[in-house]
């Protein structure tokens, strides 16, 4: 689960990292009282959606007078703002944020995330923040500096000045920038989140250190833990078929292919995924269907996944544990009665295969059979060319 920029922030204020004052706004007029509310000469409109580069975009704006402030935020709320991760389509602003001007004389990065290859936090710091981060990865990895946090033990002093000296931090304002560390690292750990980063965390004219943006990824699977975090989703920002999905406890990710995925499993939805690339076409979708998939659940997960008008064959792959074949193939059979109308393709092993087999066969629906992965990949991509 992703969040805004201002509530990235309001989450950090609770845990003490230093953020600049802002206000959220959904109107012109609002965004024009805000600035008048925060007072000064200089504030910052920027536009809220889920993505990263809105300032390339367009999407971030210096005002120096309330008429700018007005003019500026009519022009970004409703804009469809088109980033390096939003894709070609781009994202709607619907939300904007005014913040108080500032007074940056360097910009810095920092993130916490998990790695999975150490199986600890990494703190990731950069002298090089800004808008630029993916270049910097990209062609100069060697600004980038880490430090891998044992989760028993915590972001030590001695690593979080690691991160300090690593990026420069001038030594008047370092306390400062160890403190920012150690509580993003706490934040990090207590919110459950996939990766909270600050970019760019900023060093101020009069030494101190802000964070000027804040950017979070929340594991959906801890989301139970903390409905505090669950009151920011906004549906606006996610797709509307995945929103269906989760209704339904589906793990559902839509995709460019045209060969929809029903699988148990994400390991084996994966696998899948790559079996119909291998064989010359392109999966629609991730779709996971769990291990306790009921009639109703596979029925759903049929009707989302040809919501998409792309999608010209399912591919169905089960793997029969926990999940038994003629539970499936119930399921199967129901959903293909009630939205049946692109070519389908069933392949499913272990517990009750036969059964399932067998119910598949008697439906008097024209469902492919396969045993093997490769045949199921090969007889999907057959049928939708």
């Amino acid at each position: 689960m992703k969040i805004h920029e201002y509530q990235g922030k309001e989450i950090l204020k609770k845990f003490g990292v230093t953020v600049p004052r802002g206000i959220p706004c959904f109107s012109v007029d609002e965004a024009v009282k805000a600035a008048e509310t925060l007072g000064g000469k200089v504030w910052v409109v920027k536009a809220q959606i889920h993505a990263g580069g809105r300032g390339k975009g367009g999407g971030v704006k210096v005002a120096k007078s309330l008429d700018e402030v007005k003019s500026y935020a009519g022009q970004i709320l409703g804009m469809q703002l088109v980033t390096h991760q939003t894709g070609p389509a781009g994202q709607k602003v619907r939300r904007l944020l005014v913040e108080e001007g500032a007074d940056i004389k360097k910009e810095y990065y920092v993130a916490a995330l998990t790695d999975r290859a150490s199986q600890k936090v990494a703190m990731m710091a950069s002298s090089e923040g800004g808008m630029d981060i993916e270049e910097v990865a990209h062609k100069t990895p060697e600004k980038i500096i880490k430090v891998f946090v044992d989760p028993a033990a915590g972001l030590t002093d001695a690593q979080a000045k690691e991160l300090a000296d690593g990026i420069g931090v001038p030594a008047a304002s370092q306390a400062q920038a160890i403190d920012t560390f150690k509580k993003l690292y706490t934040c990090y750990m207590e919110t459950d989140a996939s990766l909270a980063e600050i970019n760019p965390m900023i060093l101020e004219g009069n030494g101190n250190i802000k964070a000027l943006d804040a950017k979070f990824n929340f594991d959906s699977n801890a989301l139970y833990r903390h409905p505090e975090i669950v009151a920011y989703r906004d549906l606006d920002e996610e797709d509307a078929d995945e929103i269906e999905a989760s209704k339904y406890d589906l793990a559902y990710i839509s995709l460019d292919g045209n060969i929809g995925c029903l699988v148990n499993g994400a390991g084996l939805a994966m696998a899948t995924m790559d079996t119909i690339k291998l064989f010359g076409a392109e999966p629609a979708n991730f779709l996971d269907v769990g291990g306790g998939a009921t009639t109703e659940k596979v029925t759903e997960a049929f009707k989302i996944m040809l919501k998409n008008p792309k999608v010209k064959g399912i591919l169905v792959n089960i793997f029969g544990g926990i999940m038994k074949c003629d539970t499936i193939a119930t399921g199967v059979v129901t959903a293909a009665r009630e939205t049946h109308s692109v070519p389908l393709v069933v392949r499913m092993k272990g517990t009750n295969e036969d059964l399932g087999k067998k119910i598949l066969a008697e439906s008097g629906l024209p469902i492919i059979s396969a045993d093997s992965m490769a045949e199921a990949a090969t007889k999907i991509v057959a049928a939708v060319k």
